[in-house]
């Protein structure tokens, strides 16, 4: 991949990530994603844990992309499909800012 091709998320005003390219998830477009982790209940916490453990997944929490993606996706009130149907390079970068977020409390 040239540089040019490079695709990163910027951090905008602390908390939106503007994607690298405009991305549509059933009709909706998204520019820029908003992390709001500061609004994230135990509870939500809970129901993200809980929804992981059904899927099976046994991995250290704080490291498990699927889990950091239901976490982000809670803190960006957006269903967690909108966030594992982004491309790559725009995940990972989402998912990494969760993981942030998580080892803090750790």
């Amino acid at each position: 991949m040239s540089e040019k091709d490079e695709v990163k998320v910027a951090e905008k005003d602390g908390r939106a990530y503007k994607l690298a390219r405009p991305f549509t998830y059933e009709g909706v477009t998204y520019e820029e994603i908003t992390l709001d982790f500061s609004k994230l209940s135990g509870r939500d916490l809970i129901d993200c844990e809980n929804q992981l453990s059904s899927s099976g997944t046994i991995l250290t929490k704080e490291v498990n992309q699927e889990y950091q993606a239901l976490v982000a996706a809670k803190a960006a009130n957006l269903h967690h499909h909108v966030i594992t149907a982004l491309p790559a390079q725009d995940f990972i970068q989402i998912t990494k800012r969760a993981q942030r977020f998580l080892l803090k409390l750790a």
